[in-house]
């Protein structure tokens, strides 16, 4: 059986086939089973530090208001842990739980969303630093439920506190 290509025609089909079956491997595997997750970051992929006690993620946090023993200002640092604070290792887990891709652990109660009128009592926090290479300046109060809830998630970075009346 003679080909009706010519010679330059078979060779360019034969290639592009080729180039077509290279591809088959990478679109074997559905997205879904690769994960959806990206993945964790490498301690050799995150920025430099400025000062050599700042390795990974550091947290600053100022707690007043909360009662003798609470208050105080708190340093935090994960991926080593170190620093000082009552219960780092549980403050770096806490921190790891809510960190997820695309969304602020330390973000504020949404505008407009319904709370209840719930007063947890006055104290108040300040965290400042960098987590998962992002800078942080987040404030957190007990002011209502969703607030209350807020700060709760973020036990033991933040000292648990009763409600008060």
């Amino acid at each position: 059986m003679d080909s009706v290509l010519p010679a330059a025609g078979r060779r360019l089909l034969v290639s592009s086939l080729a180039a077509v079956a290279s591809l088959v491997p990478l679109t074997a595997v559905p997205a879904m089973a690769a994960g959806a997750m990206p993945p964790p970051v490498r301690p050799e992929d995150r920025a430099p530090q400025r000062h050599a006690d700042q390795r990974g993620d550091h947290l600053t946090v100022v707690v007043r208001h909360a009662g003798a023993g609470r208050d105080g200002t708190y340093d935090v640092a994960c991926h080593p842990d170190a620093g000082r604070h009552p219960d780092v290792a549980g403050a770096c887990r806490t921190l790891d739980t809510h960190t997820r891709w695309g969304r602020d652990p330390f973000a504020p109660v949404p505008a407009g969303s319904n709370c209840t009128m719930l007063y947890g009592g006055p104290a108040t926090a300040h965290v400042t630093g960098t987590w998962a290479g992002r800078p942080v300046d987040a404030t957190y109060s007990r002011s209502d439920g969703c607030e209350i809830g807020r700060w709760d998630r973020m036990v033991p970075l933040l000292p648990k506190v009763a409600a008060s009346a």
